[in-house]
């Protein structure tokens, strides 16, 4: 950089735009910084290493060009990106697993751009102390929001997977979540490293009042209890983990899931005061709407239970197919209806099939059927219950847990398969999302795989119930149910939308201070 690019500034005080490190350097840091930063994240989840990979990308970015920060960044989101999904790779080898991993890298450098800008632009503001300890913090964090609500949007329905906040499922700060959502809890992440950054860039020790705001965020983020909601009493729910050959690749004849199923739930079929009986995603590999003799075992089923059954099947409306979850009641059949809100795509659907069959014929033909989204109501009556459902990945999109929540749910049930994941970290970043998401909205949640990681969550995050994984079993829980909106569910996509303003915003002002200033960068 030369000094044309730097910041006017009195004796003993540190240039904002100065690079703290080399190129080299700042290329080996960032890609330290995403290995570090997905160590975050379950499977070891060592929470406080996202927060030092989140500082290592920014030093990194601190004084960079718009050209070497695109760089930079890709290379942090490219090592993030192919450590934190390598579960894809598993059975289809490395094409899926570079395609997202490399894809999902380009926003990450997109935004390290934006960042390296902000760091460039927004100390003209003002000469303040707090426009660096506070006001660029605030911008670095609105920025880091916007790149995530961007790449967890599009294309697609985006891929909302790997965001900050979803790396502090069991640390001290999860409770913000029930306050500020997701995209809040990453914020306030991003913020307070960036924060601390620009004390040290400043010599902040010399005067520990200079301290004081990110002292002060940082207690009440770690203490800040969980908004409370009110207890609406207890349903006892029987939940089914049959680890059958229910895996795209497993061999299996037809009905092998479904009589794996009925094994795990033999044992509990004596228990006494059930209200649900709940089975897995893939459940049952007969549809019982359009299949007699699985429509007789469901009734037989929920004879012997004296409850309903939330099973989980293929269904067809004309030459449409859905992932459909069907409350089954003896006698009556089929009740209630939730097709999956978020089919994955190039999992459960190829979108623009002939583009990418072009491309990769083998892997798209694999894909031979196409789930449509579901549009029907993400809760059901339950004898007076009302309970929210997400079928897998539509854990991780915002809008339809706080559909659930808004619409009255007292509990969630997501049920889920990660059997073509077995062995990797993919159940447990799910999960994860799935204990989070208990502590955001306030409510139990029952997180049910046909192979695990299969638990039962109370409102505040805590494990009540679990069952090990790759193993047949059930577990029999009376689940506390919740009533009341947090106020992470009110205020619902204005956090996501507001900070990412909060970011462009912040971004434009200190352009035109800037251009003002004649400090052009």
């Amino acid at each position: 950089m030369t000094a044309a690019l730097h910041e006017r500034e009195t004796p003993g005080t540190v240039r904002a735009t100065r690079p703290i490190l080399p190129l080299w350097a700042a290329f080996a840091v960032a890609v330290a910084g995403g290995v570090v930063y997905d160590l975050g994240f379950p499977d070891l989840g060592i929470w406080p290493l996202a927060f030092l990979g989140i500082g290592m990308v920014l030093v990194a970015l601190i004084g960079r060009g718009a050209w070497s920060a695109l760089g930079v960044g890709y290379a942090f989101g490219a090592a993030f990106w192919l450590t934190h999904v390598g579960w894809t790779s598993l059975y289809l080898g490395p094409v899926p697993w570079l395609a997202l991993s490399l894809f999902e890298s380009v926003f990450v450098a997109v935004g390290a751009v934006a960042i390296t800008l902000a760091y460039r632009w927004v100390p003209a503001i003002g000469t303040s102390r707090w426009v660096r300890l506070v006001l660029l913090p605030l911008v670095v964090a609105a920025l880091w929001i916007a790149r995530e609500f961007a790449s967890g949007t599009v294309p697609y329905g985006g891929f909302p997977w790997a965001r900050a906040a979803a790396s502090q499922s069991e640390s001290p700060f999860a409770p913000l979540v029930s306050w500020i959502g997701f995209t809040g809890l990453s914020f306030v992440m991003v913020w307070v490293v960036a924060a601390v950054i620009e004390l040290l860039r400043l010599r902040g020790w010399r005067r520990p009042r200079r301290a004081l705001p990110v002292a002060v965020v940082v207690l009440v983020a770690a203490l800040l209890p969980a908004w409370p909601t009110s207890a609406a009493g207890s349903f006892r729910v029987a939940s089914v983990q049959g680890n059958g050959p229910s895996g795209y690749f497993d061999q299996r004849e037809r009905g092998d899931v479904l009589r794996a199923q009925l094994d795990a739930t033999e044992p509990i079929l004596d228990e006494s005061g059930l209200d649900l009986v709940l089975w897995p995603e893939g459940g049952s590999d007969l549809d019982p709407t359009r299949d007699a003799s699985a429509a007789a075992i469901f009734d037989d089923l929920a004879t012997r239970a004296d409850a309903p059954v939330l099973l989980n099947t293929v269904t067809t409306t004309g030459d449409e197919f859905f992932n459909s979850s069907l409350l089954w009641v003896a006698g009556e059949g089929s009740v209630a209806q939730f097709d999956k809100r978020n089919p994955v795509p190039f999992g459960e659907y190829i979108p623009d099939r002939d583009f990418y069959y072009a491309l990769a014929p083998d892997l798209v033909g694999l894909v031979q059927r196409g789930y449509s989204p579901g549009t029907n109501s993400p809760v059901f009556d339950i004898d007076g219950v009302l309970a929210g459902l997400a079928i897998c990945f539509d854990v991780i999109y915002d809008g339809l847990i706080w559909e659930g929540a808004r619409d009255g749910a007292q509990v969630y049930l997501l049920q889920t398969n990660n059997a073509d994941f077995r062995g990797t970290d993919e159940n447990l970043q799910q999960l994860a999302f799935a204990r989070l998401r208990a502590i955001e909205t306030g409510r139990p949640v029952v997180n049910l795989s046909t192979t695990g990681t299969s638990q039962v969550i109370a409102a505040d995050g805590r494990t009540v119930d679990a069952l090990p994984a790759y193993e047949a079993g059930a577990m029999v829980t009376d689940v506390q149910l919740r009533d009341g909106l947090t106020p992470a569910v009110v205020l619902g996509a204005w956090v996501p939308w507001t900070l990412t303003l909060l970011g462009l915003g912040g971004l434009a002002l200190g352009w035109v201070r800037t251009r003002r200033t004649g400090r052009n960068p």
